[in-house]
């Protein structure tokens, strides 16, 4: 294995070495100056470590650069934008009511979000999106604030949702499960796990596509083979397909509705948060995200929850002090 591939696998794997960590140290200023001169930082990242699936550091790291961007782009292309929401409105609309819970995994700057909400005829109860990038919650938060939405925004890992089993209604994907090439299985157990109604995927096709889009599929290290991973996890595919509308014909999107038999019952909770580190029971609050089981806190910044198991905190005093005085000034 070359060196560099050795060393960033240590990294997604948080087995740091001092050389791992000046490895890292690295391939991010050689991603942001990829990135500042107007090139691939993926490509850069996948090159620096010689393989040509995305690793999660690379992924954040490309994300994180592109923070404003696409609340840039949907301010410039609302016709385009309205177009791609209202699509997506109408794929979910029929799992949805008013008392409905929805989750979008990798919600980037909640511009694909807040459309969708907005076409929706019944507006779900509770909304909330993740993403791997705390810049891009950042951004999605002001822009959902700007467009009058209601939605929570949270830092998290698609492969580790910090959320109990069947706690969401409707979990949904906008081209946020692309750059996993590789990791297909984990991602598709992991969103099948937290649904309860349905999971539907709205991400590029590989084999609906064209050949000149499969092979920059592959250069970039897409998604492959969707529809037979759901089906050898036993998920019930419903529709399968290329949409009517794509933004860009060298990437097409297509739908995958993966729906779940579920008796619903007025009692069960949605949202249901658990720790991505230990699985226990998480307790919300403005000061973090506490698991008094374990002692394990996870930090709030700037109003948004950061709830990746790198984040976790070892804090047993937090629920008695942090909470317990917030309670007593109160």
């Amino acid at each position: 294995m070359p060196e560099n591939e050795e060393i960033m696998s240590n990294l997604d794997s948080q087995n740091m070495s001092q050389r791992d960590i000046t490895a890292m140290g690295k391939m991010i200023r050689g991603m942001r100056a990829a990135y500042a001169n107007g090139e691939n930082a993926m490509e850069y990242a996948r090159n620096f470590i010689n393989r040509s699936e995305n690793l999660t550091i690379s992924t954040l790291i490309a994300y994180d650069l592109q923070a404003g961007n696409y609340v840039d782009h949907a301010r410039s292309h609302t016709e385009e934008r309205a177009k791609w929401c209202k699509q997506l409105a109408k794929i979910l609309s029929p799992f949805l009511t008013e008392q409905s819970s929805v989750l979008e995994v990798g919600c980037g700057e909640a511009t694909t979000l807040s459309g969708v909400l907005n076409f929706l005829e019944n507006k779900p109860k509770m909304v909330k999106g993740l993403d791997i990038s705390w810049s891009r919650c950042a951004h999605g938060r002001n822009w959902l604030e700007e467009n009058h939405v209601s939605a929570e925004l949270f830092v998290a890992d698609l492969f580790q949702i910090p959320m109990e089993d069947s706690s969401v209604d409707v979990v949904y994907t906008s081209h946020s499960l692309e750059p996993n090439g590789g990791n297909e299985e984990a991602a598709l157990k992991e969103l099948l796990r937290v649904s309860r109604r349905a999971v539907i995927l709205v991400e590029p096709l590989y084999e609906l596509a064209d050949s000149t889009a499969q092979a920059r599929m592959r250069e970039h290290g897409y998604v492959r083979g969707l529809k037979e991973t759901a089906e050898r996890l036993g998920a019930k595919v419903t529709d399968y397909r290329l949409l009517d509308y794509s933004g860009n014909p060298l990437n097409p999107s297509g739908l995958i509705k993966l729906e779940k038999q579920h008796v619903e019952s007025p009692d069960e909770e949605v949202f249901k948060w658990r720790c991505p580190l230990t699985h226990s029971k998480l307790i919300s609050s403005e000061h973090g995200y506490y698991s008094p089981d374990v002692g394990v806190v996870y930090p709030v910044l700037a109003g948004i929850p950061l709830l990746m198991q790198k984040h976790a905190i070892i804090a047993s005093s937090f629920e008695s002090i942090a909470v317990g005085n917030s309670i007593t000034k109160s």
